[in-house]
C-alpha cells in the first residue's frame, strides 16, 4: 500500500478582468507611487502573469487611462434640491479635491491624462443640471467647471508635491494652511463667475 501522499492539483488561476486589473493599479499607486507601476507589479498584485492582463487592457498607457476614469468616478457630486449653480459648483469643487487629496501618488497622472469625455460628464452631470436651471448656456457652464476643476488640480499639486525622495505625511498646521488657501481661491473663483455669467 503506497504511503505518498496524493499531490494536490494546482488550482484556477485567478480571474481577472479589466475593472480588477484597475482596481490593483489603483492599490500600486496608493501604496508606491506611480513609477512602481508596471504591468509586472500588476500582475504580481494579482497573483497571476503580466502576460495574461494584455487581454483585458492592452499596455500601461490604456492602464494608466483606465485609473483616470476610475479615479474621477469616485468623484460623487452631493448637490442640495434647490442649490444655486454656485453652490453645485463649489460642491463639485471639494469632492473633487477630497478624492485627489485621497489619491495624492495618482495626483500628477491626473494632471496629465486627460479624462474619458463621457467619464468627466456624467460626474458633472448634476452641477451642469443646476446651470440649465439658472439659464447659464451649456457651453458657458463647461468651461465654468472645467475652470474650477483646473483650479481645484493644481492646488491638489502645490499641497502633495514633494522634493524627490522626500516622504513625509503632511503636518497639521500645513493642512489647514492649504484649506484656507484652497478655501480663499475658490471664494474668489466662484465669485468671479457669478459676476460674469449671472
Amino acid at each position: 500500500m503506497s504511503t505518498e501522499t496524493p499531490r494536490r492539483r494546482p488550482g484556477r488561476p485567478p480571474q481577472i478582468d479589466a475593472d480588477g486589473i484597475t482596481a490593483a493599479a489603483v492599490a500600486v499607486i496608493d501604496a508606491e507611487g506611480l513609477e512602481a507601476l508596471t504591468m509586472r507589479r500588476i500582475g504580481t498584485e494579482l497573483g497571476v502573469t503580466a502576460m495574461s492582463l494584455y487581454r483585458h487592457l492592452p499596455n500601461r498607457d490604456a492602464v494608466l487611462a483606465a485609473v483616470v476614469n476610475r479615479l474621477v468616478g469616485e468623484v460623487e457630486v452631493e448637490v442640495a434640491d434647490g442649490a444655486s449653480w454656485p453652490q453645485a459648483l463649489e460642491a463639485f469643487a471639494r469632492d473633487y479635491r477630497r478624492m485627489l487629496l485621497a489619491h495624492p501618488n495618482a495626483v500628477p497622472l491626473l494632471a496629465s491624462h486627460p479624462v474619458d469625455e463621457a467619464a468627466g460628464r456624467a460626474v458633472v452631470a448634476p452641477v451642469l443640471e443646476r446651470f440649465r436651471t439658472g439659464g447659464v448656456a451649456d457651453a458657458e457652464a463647461v468651461t465654468a467647471v472645467q475652470s474650477v476643476g483646473v483650479y481645484v488640480l493644481g492646488h491638489a499639486l502645490a499641497q502633495v508635491g514633494t522634493p524627490p525622495g522626500a516622504v513625509r505625511a503632511p503636518q497639521p498646521a500645513e493642512t489647514a494652511y492649504y484649506d484656507r488657501w484652497f478655501d480663499s481661491g475658490l471664494d474668489a473663483f466662484v465669485l468671479g463667475l457669478r459676476q460674469q455669467l449671472d
